[in-house]
């Protein structure tokens, strides 16, 4: 069937849910620029401060708090432990640049593994 034959009611009511779908998705590109700018800020004290790029005890704390988030919006928490994993494999990468930038090298602090996981 093509989008001709669809009935008129019906197409409108596709038009008007798939531009409430245009406009989440425009909000969660927003939200997460917002993110990394903060991020980029964590990345930048850091490195200042020669602190690693990477803080699992963080990731794991954020990891929980985000799959009881999922959960109570009815999300399914595998998957937002996947979003949020991708995203916070994104900042390691910025803060490892962002300390090689600043001379400090990724996982600079003695004991420390570069590209470990992070706190986002």
């Amino acid at each position: 069937m093509s989008t001709s034959e669809i009935d008129a009611s019906v197409q409108a009511e596709l038009n008007r849910l798939r531009e409430s779908i245009d406009n989440i998705d425009a909000a969660v590109v927003h939200m997460l620029a917002e993110r990394f700018k903060a991020t980029q800020q964590v990345g930048r004290l850091k490195a200042d401060h020669r602190l690693p790029p990477a803080d699992p005890a963080r990731e794991t704390r954020q990891i929980a708090r985000l799959r009881q988030l999922a959960q109570s919006a009815n999300l399914d928490p595998a998957f937002a432990e996947k979003l949020l994993n991708f995203i916070i494999a994104e900042v390691i990468r910025h803060h490892e640049r962002i300390a090689e930038e600043a001379g400090n090298g990724a996982g600079s602090e003695p004991g420390t593994v570069a590209g470990a996981p992070t706190g986002a």
